[in-house]
C-alpha cells in the first residue's frame, strides 16, 4: 500500500502577519524586579527575585530577599536600561505548544489572529505541524526570529512531499524519494517533519535521514496506517514524538492485532472515525504486562508523548465545548461556522453524537490519562500541544485546557508547568 501526502502549496493560503507596530525590546539590560519565580524544572516557587535579561538572554537570577521583609536595595542588580515591576506577581518561562496550525481560509484568514491569541495566553514558542503552506510557514518563522512581527518563536515542521515550486519529486512513495525530501527541507530551513503512519520502509528512510540532517520528528499515526506502523514500531525506528494518541493503544492490545471495527466502518466518515476510536479503551489492560513493557521501552527510547487531550475533549462533553465562555468575544464568525456540523469541515462531525459516544470517550480518557501519568512518574517526557482551530477549540484557550487536563490526569501543577515549558524546550 502506498501512502502519500501531496504538497500544500496550492491550497488557499492565509494572510501573513503585518509588520510589527507595537511593543518594544529586546533591551540592552532589562531587569524584572521582585517577582516570585517558577522556573519550570519542577522546583518550588521562590522569591522575591530580580531577573536580568541582556539582549535576549537571561544572564542572572538574583534572590533579593525574604517574603514579608523589605528588600535591601543594596543587594539588587543595578544599571538597567529598562525595568518591569513584578512585585506580587509570578514569573515563569513562556509556554511551549508543540502542536499548532495557524488556520487560514475559510475559518481564520489572518495569521495575526492566532499569533496574538497564543501570546495573550503566555505561549511564546510554537511548533507548526505545519503552520500553513510550506513557503509561508518558513517565511513567518524567519520574520518572527527577526522580531519583525508580533508572534511567538516558531519551529516549522512539514509533511513529506510538501515544498516550494523547486521541489520536483512530488509525493513521497519510496525510500529514495523520502531521503531526498528530508535533505530538501533541511536546506530550506525547516526544523523537522510531521509524519503519518507510513509503511515501514518509507518511515525508516524518513527517520534515518532526519537523524543525519539533525531534524526533529513528530507523528500522527493515523488509523488508516496504524496496523503497520503503531507507536512502538515508529519509536523503534527513531521517532521523536508521538502526537495525539494514535498508535499508542494499538501497541498494547491484549487480544487483538487491529481494532475490531464494526462492519459498516468508513474512515472517511468522521462520525465513524471519531466515534469508534475511543472504543479502544477496553482493548488494553491498565498496568498489565504489555502496558508496563511499553512504558519501559518508550522510556529507553526517550520517546516524547505530546497528547493534545484538549482537541478531543469535546468528544466526552460536546455541549461544554460548544458553550465555552470565550466564544462570544474571541471566536471569529468564520471560525464558528467552521465548527458547526458539516461534511466538509474537519472535526465538525456532530450529526448524531450520543451519550453512548460520550461515555466511550470518558472511559477512554481515564485509561489514556493513567498511561500518561504512569509515563511521567517513570521519568518519561510528556509535553503540551493543543491542535486548536478544530472541534470547538480556539487558539490559546485550548492550550490552557491542556494544562488543566494534565492536572486531571494526576500531574501536580509544577509537573504541568514543567511539561509546558522545560520539556517542550527539550523536545525542540
Amino acid at each position: 500500500m502506498i501512502v502519500t501526502f501531496l504538497s500544500a502549496q496550492n491550497r488557499r493560503t492565509i494572510e501573513p502577519a503585518p509588520d510589527r507596530s507595537e511593543g518594544d525590546g529586546p533591551h540592552k539590560r532589562l531587569i524584572i524586579r521582585g517577582g516570585t519565580l517558577i522556573d519550570g524544572t519542577g522546583a518550588p516557587p521562590r522569591g522575591p527575585v530580580d531577573i536580568v535579561v541582556e539582549g535576549n538572554i537571561i544572564t542572572r537570577v538574583a534572590s533579593v530577599g525574604t517574603p514579608f521583609i523589605e528588600i535591601n536595595e543594596e543587594r539588587r542588580p543595578k544599571d538597567s536600561t529598562y525595568e518591569i515591576d513584578a512585585h506580587g506577581m509570578y514569573i515563569m518561562p513562556g509556554l511551549v505548544d508543540l502542536h499548532v496550525h495557524t488556520g487560514g481560509p475559510p475559518k481564520a484568514p489572518e495569521a495575526e489572529y492566532a499569533y496574538k491569541l497564543w501570546l495573550g495566553h503566555g505561549i511564546t514558542t510554537v511548533r507548526g505541524v505545519p503552520f500553513s503552506n510550506f513557503d509561508l510557514s518558513l517565511s513567518e518563522k524567519e520574520r518572527s526570529s527577526k522580531n519583525e512581527i508580533t508572534a511567538p518563536r516558531m519551529f516549522s515542521y512539514h509533511r513529506p512531499g510538501s515544498g516550494s515550486d523547486d521541489w520536483k519529486e512530488g509525493s513521497v512513495n519510496d525510500p529514495e524519494t523520502a531521503k531526498k525530501w528530508v535533505r530538501y527541507i533541511a536546506r530550506k530551513g525547516a526544523d523537522g517533519m510531521k509524519l503519518g503512519s507510513y509503511p515501514p520502509n518509507i518511515m525508516a528512510a524518513l527517520l534515518d535521514e532526519a537523524k543525519n540532517q539533525n531534524l526533529g520528528s513528530t507523528a500522527h499515526l493515523a488509523q488508516s496506517g496504524v496496523a503497520q506502523m503503531n507507536a512502538l514500531d515508529a519509536a523503534r525506528l527513531g521517532l521523536g514524538t508521538v502526537t495525539h494518541f494514535y498508535g499508542l493503544f494499538e501497541s498494547m492490545y491484549e487480544a487483538n492485532d487491529v481494532q475490531p471495527w464494526p462492519v459498516n466502518m468508513n474512515y472517511n466518515d468522521e462520525q465513524h472515525r471519531f466515534g469508534q476510536v475511543a472504543r479502544q479503551w477496553n482493548l488494553v489492560k491498565p498496568r498489565g504486562e504489555k502496558w508496563n513493557a511499553l512504558l519501559n521501552e518508550f522510556l529507553t527510547l526517550d520517546l516524547t508523548l505530546d497528547p493534545t487531550m484538549t482537541i478531543y475533549a469535546a468528544g466526552r462533553d460536546v455541549m461544554h465545548a460548544r458553550n465555552g465562555d470565550w466564544h462570544k468575544e474571541y471566536t471569529l464568525p468564520s471560525m464558528w461556522e467552521f465548527y458547526t456540523p458539516s461534511r466538509e469541515s474537519h472535526g465538525a462531525y456532530w450529526f448524531y453524537w450520543t451519550t453512548w459516544n460520550e461515555v466511550a470517550w470518558r472511559n477512554f480518557y481515564q485509561v489514556w490519562m493513567m498511561f500518561l501519568n504512569d509515563y511521567k512518574n517513570m521519568g518519561g517526557r510528556v509535553t503540551t500541544g493543543s491542535d486548536s482551530g478544530f472541534i470547538y477549540k480556539l487558539y490559546g484557550f485550548g492550550t490552557i485546557e491542556e494544562l488543566e487536563l494534565l492536572q486531571e490526569a494526576g500531574f501536580h501543577p509544577l509537573e504541568v508547568i514543567r511539561s509546558a515549558t522545560m520539556y517542550g524546550a527539550e523536545t525542540l
